[in-house]
């Protein structure tokens, strides 16, 4: 990438860098959730699960400054955190945090939906054979979602990577340390001249979804076909 200057390719690898981070660590919460509200009957299901998907319907300007409230040092919980010197305000890993929230409800919905389509039969069948029930998860349901969970969390990834509105409420848009790739793309557009490096950035951009969602799609069929032993 020798055509993207100093600034626009550490946008660029702060964003894989982030979005990485907040698909990894989101995984197996993802996961759990996602089990949880498709097999589990307990309190407060409908209310867990409009949790989950709050992110995909407020403003992410509004979630970006609820985790400030919160996560700030000057919050409840980051506060508690910084006796311990973990801060998450106005640092990459404030941009996971937020990336990573973000993304959660795609990453659960693709994941609910793959467990949803699995035949509960087979896993009390399973059950009835001696197995607990995470042998059963482990040995019959994870097997047959794995290509919802390879699709769940290379989306993930994709919109961890286009995420600016909480990001930027939440870690500001500093270059080299909280500056993401759509951070960069604002700020080349509000300066004289920046038009240039914001399209080589827009382009990047379009690459990476576009490799996300084709390598989304050719995993879960190769997965699905080794799921099915053919």
């Amino acid at each position: 990438m020798d055509w993207l200057g100093p600034q626009e390719w550490q946008a660029v690898a702060l964003s894989l860098r982030v979005s990485l981070w907040a698909t990894l660590v989101s995984l197996p919460l993802g996961i759990f959730v996602a089990y949880a509200l498709a097999r589990w009957h307990f309190p407060g299901k409908q209310l867990l699960n409009g949790i989950v998907h709050l992110p995909l319907i407020m403003p992410p300007v509004v979630t970006g400054y609820l985790l400030l409230l919160t996560l700030g040092t000057q919050g409840p919980v980051g506060g508690l955190l910084q006796n311990f010197g973990i801060v998450f305000a106005f640092r990459w890993t404030g941009a996971a945090v937020a990336a990573g929230v973000m993304a959660f409800p795609l990453l659960v919905r693709a994941v609910r939906l793959s467990i949803e389509a699995v035949d509960p039969n087979l896993e009390q069948a399973a059950s009835t054979l001696g197995a607990s029930s995470i042998q059963v998860f482990a040995t019959v349901t994870l097997p047959l979602i794995l290509p919802g969970i390879i699709v769940g969390a290379i989306l993930a990834f994709a919109k961890a990577m286009g995420e600016f509105g909480a990001t930027i409420t939440f870690v500001s848009n500093i270059p080299g340390q909280t500056q993401t790739l759509p951070s960069a793309i604002y700020a080349f557009l509000q300066v004289p001249g920046g038009e240039g490096s914001a399209i080589r950035l827009v382009l990047v951009s379009v690459a990476v979804a576009m490799t996300a969602l084709l390598l989304s799609e050719l995993l879960a069929v190769r997965v699905a076909r080794w799921v099915r032993g053919t």
